[in-house]
């Protein structure tokens, strides 16, 4: 436009017409863009927005087009296009909380979760309400900053007293750092302050399980499946993963150790008649089943198994019942020359050897030989202390 002989007046009042005119152009395409948005006409709907933008790229129209454009990358799976577009948005508008939160609620979906905390802190800044303080909260604990976390808890029960969200944070932060009955506390005061909150309910039954606590856990899973069945799902999951494995029994028919006989002072030739042999030696075998899938290497490994003589106090339990051990009597080696674990059955047979003595006329007591293993199962979880022996008299121990 050649402006000579126009007052700088009328160059200002063609300025802002021409502005205006854009803007008015820029809302029409953010308007036809939302149309096609709504009728998941992603394609056409992106490039509306991008028209939107490039006419009024300064403008709140902008902005909406890049929300809007940030909103059709996520149906079409692509969260880096939505974050690009929602910190486009963020330079435009830094004041805009909705687009901030937008930003990080995104950021910590992709667990990118420094970012995430960068962002809330921000939305903080803008808005210190209780849920954006809630969300920050959430981010420090994702990255370790418990502290943090936990300080913002507080201050959301201290806007919120009536509502179970800080509590229910605070018990979280406390479960990770493996604070279990602060936990438990915690999320028992978020019920307390609202019966229905199922949420913290399932958390309670994460750190009753985490705290070994598997019988309370299970009360908790109870009560879920009578109110929330996918709450109850995950945790039934969860308990199952954390409960320590136990031996369930040993199997009589696939054993060819007679563990049943209890009988002290057993003669090794009573058991087999080759074993009436001065030095001669047999390879006998014990299987056991476990109530969850093993890790193999873990139930395979000779030296994660003992095999001795009974120590257990109680009546009847001591080897030999507790009478002197005669000087008859074999010792056995306490690994097992091999052990094999069958998946399918979460089985393992553990071969040991019987070495008749000198003289021929080595005894023992078969009843009274305990075996004990301190292995893991598949998740990675120790046995149960309480279950991790077995012995013919007494069976699981």
């Amino acid at each position: 436009m050649d402006t000579r002989g126009i007052s700088t007046t009328d160059i200002f009042s063609l300025t802002v017409q021409q502005a205006d005119q854009l803007e008015s152009l820029a809302n029409s395409a953010l308007s036809s863009g939302i149309d096609q948005y709504v009728n998941k006409n992603y394609e056409r709907a992106v490039k509306e927005f991008k028209r939107a933008v490039a006419l009024a790229p300064n403008s709140s129209s902008a902005v909406e087009a890049l929300n809007y454009m940030a909103q059709v990358y996520l149906n079409l799976n692509d969260a880096q296009g939505a974050i690009d577009c929602y910190k486009r948005a963020v330079a435009l508008d830094p004041t805009r909380e909705d687009t901030r939160t937008s930003l990080a609620k995104l950021y910590y979906f992709e667990k990118r979760y420094e970012e995430a905390q960068r962002e809330y802190e921000q939305v903080v800044r803008l808005n210190p309400n209780a849920a954006n303080r809630f969300s920050l909260g959430q981010a420090y604990m994702a990255n370790g900053r418990y502290s943090d976390a936990e300080e913002q808890f507080r201050k959301v029960q201290a806007l919120e007293p009536q509502k179970p969200g800080g509590y229910y944070g605070l018990g979280q932060s406390y479960a990770r750092r493996g604070l279990f009955d602060e936990a438990v506390m915690a999320f028992k005061e978020a019920i307390g302050v609202q019966e229905d909150f199922y949420d913290a309910y399932a958390e309670l039954g994460y750190a009753y399980a985490d705290a070994g606590r598997i019988d309370e856990a299970e009360d908790v899973l109870e009560f879920l499946e009578d109110h929330d069945s996918d709450l109850a799902g995950t945790l039934s999951g969860y308990i199952y993963q954390v409960r320590a494995p136990r031996i369930f029994f040993a199997d009589p028919v696939k054993s060819s150790f007679p563990y049943y006989r209890y009988s002290a002072g057993t003669r090794l030739s009573a058991l087999d008649a080759y074993l009436a042999n001065a030095g001669a030696s047999k390879t006998y075998s014990m299987t056991f089943y476990f109530d969850k899938p093993m890790d193999r290497q873990s139930v395979q490994n000779p030296f994660n198994w003992r095999i001795g003589r009974s120590e257990e106090t109680g009546a009847g339990r001591l080897y030999n019942f507790g009478l002197a051990i005669p000087s008859t009597e074999i010792t056995l080696n306490p690994f097992p020359v091999s052990v094999q674990y069958d998946a399918d059955n979460w089985s393992a047979t553990v071969r040991f050897v019987l070495q008749q003595n000198t003289t021929g006329d080595g005894t023992i007591d078969p009843g009274h030989i305990q075996f004990a293993f301190c292995g893991k199962d598949a998740f990675g979880v120790t046995m149960d202390r309480k279950a991790d022996q077995f012995m013919g008299f007494s069976g699981v121990i």
